[in-house]
């Protein structure tokens, strides 16, 4: 299997993996709504994000049998355990942001 660093970048590669998997730990979510929440992504782009997450088990697509259709997405338990991770680089990323205002703030940019 390999370096689990490596394990874990390659099954996480993917522009928009991350904000998914953020608006996923809110609770189950329909492809519409989780759609709306990410304006940027293209349509066929999601669909293959989710579905790559879903083979790797990280995310579960529930259809109901009903008309209208209906699907919903959520997070798998070792989805779940994912969060931490999400959450430490959310941090980490407000101090990054901190760190570059202060820099652009010395050099009066």
């Amino acid at each position: 299997m390999g370096c689990s660093v490596g394990i874990t970048n390659m099954v996480m590669q993917g522009k928009w993996k991350f904000a998914i998997i953020h608006f996923l730990s809110e609770g189950p979510i329909r492809f519409g709504e989780l759609h709306r929440a990410l304006p940027n992504i293209r349509q066929g782009y999601l669909t293959q994000q989710l579905r790559e997450l879903e083979k790797d088990g990280i995310v579960h697509r529930e259809v109901y049998k009903q008309v209208p259709p209906k699907v919903e997405y959520s997070l798998t338990e070792i989805g779940l355990e994912f969060l931490p991770v999400t959450q430490a680089m959310e941090e980490w990323g407000k101090k990054y942001i901190k760190l570059l205002q202060q820099t652009f703030d010395e050099k009066g940019e």
